[in-house]
């Protein structure tokens, strides 16, 4: 598939994800009346577990790539946006991100905490698997780091390694479906840019039409099917053609 890299299904598995972040934020909420956001009280919830368990996958091959960090960084997005303070809330997400980023050997014990903290919670789990295993083909393929820190945390969670395959075959199947864009020309005009422009332009407009197409955790859970498969396809799209503009520029 060589650089032409694709903003893979990131609709879909936000469907999985979206009830989850919500439930989190209003369950914390309701639990603590006045919510304080603090660097302890996430890092120590289920949220900030599953953020630790998602920088270690991001980190297994060795790098984090623009793609990845796209991917991360609207997930901060929409999970921040969602507290009363979600600046800070950001902040500390980051903060838990890259904390953990650079510590792999403590992956067993921490995908073991979440699954004790969400009481074995089987809807969630595939919920937070699904995303995992979305984030590691989001370069085009999984790397064997990638698939060895992907089968550590589900088997720490006692995730049915029936369910595991079934969601990681669907991903590899998408990934051989996905078709090139076909010109250079029909790229440029997709993200409302020209030949003349910097890839600084570029990518501003690259990312605000990824934001606006991008199913965001609140929207998404009114909407069906069709919605979340037409934000997907487009942002597939504008993810494509970046990729070739990029390739044309060096």
């Amino acid at each position: 598939m060589g650089n032409i890299i694709v903003l893979v299904i990131f609709g879909v598995v936000l469907a999985y994800i979206f009830k989850s972040y919500a439930n989190f934020t209003n369950n914390e909420k309701k639990a603590t009346h006045n919510f304080s956001v603090s660097y302890e009280a996430i890092k120590n919830s289920e949220l900030g577990l599953f953020v630790a368990l998602v920088a270690k996958v991001a980190k297994a091959d060795g790098r984090i790539d623009a793609l990845e960090a796209q991917l991360v960084g609207m997930m901060f997005d929409d999970i921040s946006n969602a507290f009363d303070e979600p600046q800070k809330t950001k902040d500390i997400l980051k903060q838990i991100f890259e904390e953990e980023k650079v510590k792999l050997d403590d992956t067993q014990h921490i995908a073991q905490q979440l699954a004790h903290i969400t009481k074995r919670d089987k809807a969630k789990h595939h919920q937070f698997m699904g995303f995992l295993i979305q984030l590691a083909f989001a370069d085009g393929e999984v790397s064997e780091n990638e698939e060895e820190m992907l089968s550590i945390i589900a088997e720490a969670m006692e995730f049915d390694p029936t369910l595991y395959h079934k969601i990681f075959d669907q991903f590899e199947s998408m990934m051989q479906n996905i078709q090139p864009q076909a010109s250079l020309d029909d790229a440029y005009e997709l993200l409302g840019v020209s030949k003349n422009d910097d890839m600084s332009t570029i990518k501003k407009a690259y990312r605000k039409l990824v934001r606006k197409y991008h199913p965001d955790i609140v929207k998404s859970q009114t909407q069906d099917e069709a919605y979340l498969e037409e934000a997907t396809r487009k942002t597939q799209e504008i993810n494509q053609a970046y990729e070739m503009i990029k390739d044309a520029k060096k």
